[in-house]
């Protein structure tokens, strides 16, 4: 689905690390390289990106139970199960998803991501985040912005800096959807280890990469005038674990990730 030599080697690439805590195999050398570098200075990391996955799912059956049927997913990163669409359209088949990321491997990926019940519609945008009107055109194609969509940002903000305009972008993205939409997301944050987390923004910006770790208020800022979901901001992990998949238990301290969903009014 795309020209492999659209894809940089050279360097490191967030989703395709994701890819690799999560045990894919789609990722590089230069990837595990640099996962290895993350996990030597926190052993946490590879179940914080299980923690993730799993926020993502119970806050997706959440959503769904709640009577959302579209989803707008940006940073999806590379397809690993179950997906967004199948969580969602496990509980209503009917319902629509939009994916988009700008990594070519994702994009090589996407069929998997394309696979819907017959009942209801996935589709796959290239593009960034950074590109809101983009997306918003282009999703609009499959759902319908004058009802009701969950905006799912997850494990990416940490990735565009205040200097990049990440609240405005959100700010942007859910100004065009309608009251009852959601905004869905988790953040990576330093608030637990701010050592570690220094050597970890050092480390992205030697390689080229932005990593924006902030506290739970810096996190909570994004949330500002909606209706939160409870508990609020809190650990992904503590995040309404009695709907179902949760990391292990590592024993080494809170998971360094916040997570939340908030309701537009």
């Amino acid at each position: 689905m795309t020209d492999p030599s659209y894809i940089d080697t050279s360097k490191p690439h967030p989703a395709r690390m994701y890819d690799w805590f999560l045990g894919g195999k789609d990722n590089y050398p230069v990837d595990e390289e640099m996962g290895r570098q993350l996990v030597a200075m926190d052993g946490r990391v590879l179940t914080t990106a299980r923690a993730n996955r799993a926020f993502m799912q119970r806050a997706t059956r959440w959503l769904a139970g709640q009577g959302v049927r579209q989803f707008l997913d940006i940073g999806t990163g590379i397809p690993t199960e179950p997906n967004l669409h199948q969580i969602a359209q496990g509980i209503a088949p009917e319902t629509r998803v939009v994916y988009c990321d700008n990594d070519p491997i994702v994009l090589a990926h996407a069929e998997a991501l394309l696979r819907s019940t017959p009942q209801g519609v996935t589709e796959y945008i290239q593009a960034d985040f950074r590109e809101p009107l983009k997306i918003l055109e282009e999703a609009s194609r499959t759902l319908d912005l004058d009802r009701p969509v969950a905006l799912s940002l997850v494990a990416l903000l940490h990735f565009i800096s205040d200097e990049d305009g990440a609240y405005d972008l959100v700010e942007r993205l859910m100004r065009a959807l309608p009251a009852g939409s959601h905004l869905l997301l988790s953040h990576g944050t330093g608030d637990f280890t701010p050592d570690t987390a220094r050597q970890a923004a050092e480390l992205y910006k030697a390689r080229g990469m932005t990593l924006a770790l902030r506290t739970r208020a810096e996190v909570e800022r994004f949330f500002e005038g909606y209706e939160m979901v409870d508990p609020g901001v809190t650990v992904i992990d503590r995040w309404k674990p009695e709907l179902g998949e949760r990391a292990p238990d590592t024993g080494q301290g809170p998971t360094p990730g916040y997570g939340a969903v908030g309701r537009k009014v």
